[in-house]
């Protein structure tokens, strides 16, 4: 079972959280929503292939690691064979609160989610970090 831990880097090239002076707000009913929408986005023909995932908005991430944006927890597909049955799904979550505290808009909020949810359902393609960073979804 993989679990791939995934931050981004803020869009100025910086490596940390902006320093926006406050946090933009929006409702988790709101940042749900746009997760929906982020996942509507990925064509139809990728996600009828997508096998056993389910997909949960969280709050904020695990305390050791606060900016961290997103996370995918599984067995990825390429990873699956004959064993693999019965098995609870594998778990993207996506965090709001690192995501709310980096974006300055509610433009970048929508760009961000869209990022980072094709970032955590390519991995459960099997895609890794590096590949994601080379087709800029760092």
């Amino acid at each position: 079972m993989g679990r791939e831990v995934c931050g981004k880097v803020c869009r100025d090239g910086g490596s940390g959280v902006a320093d926006n002076g406050g946090v933009l707000e929006m409702t988790r009913e709101e940042f749900e929503e746009l997760v929906g929408e982020a996942l509507d986005r990925i064509p139809p023909e990728l996600t009828r292939l997508m096998d056993n995932v389910a997909v949960f908005v969280e709050d904020e991430p695990p305390a050791d690691d606060p900016e961290l944006l997103g996370l995918y927890e599984g067995t990825p597909l390429t990873d699956r064979g004959e064993w693999y049955a019965g098995v609870l799904p594998d778990r993207i979550t996506i965090y709001r609160g690192p995501t709310l505290r980096m974006c300055e808009s509610r433009e970048d909020v929508v760009a961000e989610t869209e990022i980072t949810v094709v970032h955590e359902v390519a991995h459960h393609f099997g895609i890794d970090d590096d590949r994601l960073h080379a087709l800029g979804y760092g």
